[in-house]
């Protein structure tokens, strides 16, 4: 049961970043190849706070999201006022996480490249409870007029701006509400493998995130959140087939792109597609 509750947690903590990934790619329409390093961040913040300063863990996921936050502004103000295209910004963002690994492996106060012990202090709680107000808040967010103007970004940017809405105000809004849910993912993801390394925040780790929220549905929350569990748990439940199971994992990736190239869910919820099935199940018993 422990080895349950530890894959289903670090499947929670996975879930939180592709949260953010999903603000930032599918409601906002811009691709990211260097989100990692927006966990890294979070990681490492909280980490070194913990470590050398034995901060509570608490205000140590606060100051990880903070920092965060400053850092997807420095990035993002001057990329995103350049209005680079999609392509190019994925770019200029995997040179920006590229730039960090090499920073923390050189760093004293990171340890370099050995990297860092720490407590484990990210006990179910903290994890499900984050998860469940990280859900909540972004539900409310995107349903707000601030994902009423990520969606029309998404759609069209210039009829988006001939209506009113500021670009660059609007992009940057979104990076900074995705780094910092990918801050929390990386605190609490240090304080659960009582460990990190900057090798552990690379772009294979940006191209998994991008690649749950293509396949859970670039317009949808429920699809990646999904997706990301399923990626998660799937290499730990396939763990009988040795080295098939990552194959297994790829072929999954690709099976969904084929048959359901717009996602596991679309642009749908969840919720939305209970009702609809309660409704056809209503109409179908009145007859």
């Amino acid at each position: 049961m422990d080895y349950l509750l530890n894959i289903v947690m670090l499947a929670g903590i996975n879930m939180i970043a592709v949260l953010g990934v999903a603000v930032f790619t599918g409601f906002t329409g811009l691709f990211s190849l260097g989100h990692a390093a927006f966990v890294g961040i979070g990681a490492y913040t909280s980490g070194v706070l913990t470590y050398h300063w034995n901060a509570p863990f608490f205000l140590a996921i606060l100051a990880g999201m903070a920092v965060t936050g400053v850092s997807s502004l420095i990035i993002g103000i001057p990329t995103l006022r350049a209005n680079l295209r999609s392509d190019y910004f994925a770019i200029t963002i995997l040179g920006f996480g590229e730039a960090l690994r090499v920073s923390l492996e050189n760093l004293s106060i990171t340890n370099g490249a050995r990297g860092l012990s720490l407590d484990e202090l990210s006990h179910p709680a903290w994890v499900f409870g984050a998860l469940a107000v990280s859900v909540l808040l972004t539900r409310n967010f995107l349903k707000s007029r601030f994902g009423a103007m990520f969606m029309a970004v998404r759609e069209d940017p210039v009829a988006a701006e001939m209506a009113g809405i500021n670009l660059f105000r609007t992009r940057l809004l979104s990076l900074v509400v995705s780094a910092v849910l990918c801050g929390l993912s990386g605190a609490l993801l240090a304080h659960r493998l009582a460990f990190i390394q900057p090798v552990m925040f690379t772009m294979t780790q940006s191209t998994q995130l991008l690649a749950t929220v293509i396949a859970g549905g670039m317009g949808s929350m429920s699809g990646p959140l999904i997706v990301s569990f399923i990626f998660t748990s799937m290499p730990e439940a396939l763990r009988w087939l040795n080295m098939w199971r990552l194959p297994a994992y790829g072929l999954l990736l690709v099976l969904i792109m084929i048959y359901r190239p717009q996602g596991l869910l679309g642009y749908r919820e969840v919720p939305s597609l209970l009702r609809g099935g309660l409704e056809k199940w209503r109409i179908r018993f009145s007859r």
